[in-house]
């Protein structure tokens, strides 16, 4: 592929439309914004050229931390790719970053995957699989699983998460609600997951693994109300059961001699 250099002003950069990735201003970012300063900006952001204007591909944080530093002209690499090859190379070149939380995942997986669909590859529709089964996983999860080392069922997982509402999905971000029973909850229509968020804010309450599927199931046969989800995330979760524990030799001031074998001090209650 041959690429063209320019330098170009940022009033000319459009960002890539939904692109999923956030833009922290962090101390990653500042960082970035003070070797710029120094040293100018050492990699060209990559974009392509849309009529008058350039769409980034891969750069935005940089274009951030060249706008924090007051830096108006940047060196841009132009690349000549459709649609769905930008979308691809906009998800690359940003999946190597740490620190990415799960909504950014899941929305750039599903970019990917609708990329590569468009591109002509084997697909069967995401809300299928959960009937169909692991077994006939689309060739494009199974190919984006290869590139990040994992499995296609956890790319679907991730997939799943962009059907939670921004309520909810700010939570598992928050690991408040953990990825497997996030996949449940997704399944919920968008009334259903209002009105969970609902119970959650009210009794600051998260769902288990065991509740989200029991959720997913009442969902499914619309049986759902909100008295039931109050009820059952008011049901006390066994991680969450204080325990006291004392040791035996201690116990042994206070009770006869015999009382407090092991088998006799699980609990104090």
């Amino acid at each position: 592929m041959e690429y063209v250099y320019e330098v170009v002003n940022l009033q000319q950069l459009d960002e890539f439309p939904n692109h999923p990735y956030q833009v922290r201003i962090d101390e990653d970012l500042r960082n970035l914004q003070k070797s710029i300063m120094e040293r100018g900006v050492d990699e060209p952001l990559i974009v392509r050229k849309i009529d008058d204007r350039y769409q980034i591909i891969s750069g935005h944080r940089r274009m951030k931390a060249c706008q924090l530093a007051e830096i108006n002209d940047v060196p841009v690499r132009i690349v000549n790719l459709n649609d769905d090859e930008a979308v691809i190379m906009m998800v690359d070149s940003n999946l190597h970053r740490r620190k990415l939380l799960k909504s950014e995942l899941a929305f750039a997986y599903r970019m990917k995957n609708d990329a590569l669909k468009h591109q002509g590859k084997k697909f069967i529709d995401e809300t299928t699989l959960d009937q169909v089964g692991p077994k006939y996983l689309t060739h494009t999860a199974k190919h984006i699983a290869e590139e990040q080392g994992t499995s296609p069922s956890q790319i679907k997982r991730y997939i799943r998460l962009t059907y939670l509402n921004k309520g909810l999905l700010d939570l598992v971000d928050e690991e408040r609600i953990a990825l497997t029973p996030a996949y449940e909850l997704s399944f919920l229509n968008d009334k259903q997951q209002e009105m969970l968020l609902k119970v959650i804010e009210e009794l600051d309450a998260t769902p288990s693994l065991s509740q989200a599927k029991f959720f997913k199931e009442l969902a499914q046969d619309d049986e759902l109300d909100e008295e039931t989800i109050y009820d059952e995330l008011l049901q006390e979760k066994p991680n969450q059961k204080e325990k006291l524990k004392l040791e035996a030799s201690k116990l042994r001031q206070y009770f006869p001699r015999g009382l407090c074998d092991k088998k006799d001090t699980n609990t104090v209650q």
